[in-house]
């Protein structure tokens, strides 16, 4: 709408000025054509009889030699010799000619006889109420135009913004003409029905994971329970690291599937559990690489301390966390602290890439790893979603030689020591 009332009202001051000016000159034009009439007259008088006739038209007036000009017009002819146009005093308006060589003029005043002066401010309002009308116009065709293409805009936006991954929005372009808005939604439906594919495997997928993996561990773990009833006093620690082994897999199996899923986890709904026998079954499952990396890990928290996390959740979340401290320890203890708020793992280390650190570092630490890590970078990644996936925040610091992986409630303060 703005740009149309602006290129009218561009339009408009332009054809304006064009039909002032257009007047004006008409004006001059007659003016100037009666004078070389009488020019001509006056030559051919002198011509015939050796003298100037009277001029025939009463507002003009014959100068022999140009003496006995008006004062008010006197001085200008003598400071522009050459100009045939002269404004003069108390509203006089002259025009010359010459029709000698002698310098005799022939002057019309023609403040009695102009047309455009008088009619200028009219003729300045009816321009003005014509452009004020045109502009009015364009805004109408404006404020239709714009309705008319924003109308089915927002309807198309409307359908997309309330629309979900299992109820993608279908034909949004069967009642659109064949113009921009219409190429639009043909677009659209076009990439919905590849998201509904993509939904589709990727269901498809989930569910032949779970039914595929679950079951060769649910046999592990069969196996597992018998060799554990007829092992040695010698084979019992080994069957025991397998059967922490296969329960990790079990959890770990259950946690990724869930990931994967569209919804998120709801932790307010899950029982709370003593998070002191979740945090020494993980511990017991990673012996096998404790002892060979000589790392020691102590857990400092209450015994009577809760969190609402399944064992799943526990050993995704935390279980990372301690590989990764293990990964990167200079030092051989790992320490694991717990409060109402707050679970933090911390362990001597050197500084992790400045991009990892911070609570906003979400979505820049896959594929970042320190340059000591033998993984894949994607360790910090997965806890991070984890935490997200239930309404928890990942905090990575590094201070005093330490590098301290904090996991709190998405909408808590940091503490402000860490570790204390």
């Amino acid at each position: 709408m703005l740009a149309f009332s602006g290129f009218t009202l561009l339009v408009g001051a332009l054809l304006s000025a064009m039909a002032i000016v257009f007047v004006y000159a008409v004006e001059d034009a007659f003016f100037s054509a009666t004078l070389r009439s009488e020019a001509e007259r006056q030559r051919a008088h002198f011509d015939a009889h050796g003298r100037f006739a009277a001029p025939a038209l009463p507002f003009v007036r014959l100068y022999p030699q140009g003496r006995g000009l008006p004062s008010d017009l006197a001085s200008q002819h003598a400071s522009h010799p050459r100009r045939q146009e002269f404004e003069g005093a108390e509203g006089r308006h002259y025009h010359l000619r010459p029709v000698g060589s002698d310098g005799t003029l022939l002057v019309a005043e023609v403040s009695g006889q102009l047309v455009v002066r008088p009619l200028r401010n009219e003729l300045l309002i009816w321009l003005l109420a014509a452009a004020g009308s045109l502009t009015m116009l364009a805004l109408l065709v404006g404020g239709w135009l714009s309705r008319r293409i924003s109308a089915p805009l927002a309807a198309l936006a409307h359908r997309v913004a309330t629309s979900t991954p299992d109820a993608l929005p279908e034909n949004l372009a069967r009642d659109l003409v064949h113009d921009e808005v219409g190429e639009l939604a043909r677009h659209l439906d076009l990439l919905h029905n590849r998201t509904r594919d993509l939904i589709a495997r990727e269901q498809a997928f989930t569910a032949d994971a779970s039914h595929e993996l679950r079951t060769p561990l649910a046999v592990l773990g069969v196996a597992a329970d018998r060799l554990h009833g007829q092992a040695t006093a010698e084979q019992l620690p080994l069957v025991r690291s397998l059967q922490a082994a296969v329960w990790q897999l079990q959890q770990t199996v259950d946690v990724m599937l869930a990931l994967a899923r569209e919804a998120p986890a709801a932790p307010t709904d899950a029982p709370e559990q003593l998070l002191l026998p979740m945090l020494e079954r993980l511990v017991l499952a990673y012996a096998p690489l404790l002892d060979r990396e000589g790392v020691q890990v102590e857990l400092d928290l209450p015994s009577t301390l809760t969190r609402p996390w399944s064992p799943a959740l526990t050993h995704l979340l935390v279980g990372n966390l301690l590989a990764n401290a293990i990964a990167h320890a200079q030092a051989p203890r790992i320490r694991i602290e717990a409060d109402a708020s707050e679970l933090r793992v911390r362990n001597p280390s050197p500084p992790p890439p400045a991009v990892l650190l911070g609570a906003d570092a979400a979505g820049r630490e896959r594929g970042v790893k320190g340059a000591a890590s033998t993984g894949q970078g994607l360790g910090l990644s997965i806890v991070r979603r984890l935490a997200e996936r239930h309404a928890l925040a990942l905090e990575l610091s590094h201070h005093d030689g330490q590098t301290h992986a904090t996991v709190r409630r998405a909408n808590s303060t940091a503490n402000p020591h860490p570790g204390h």
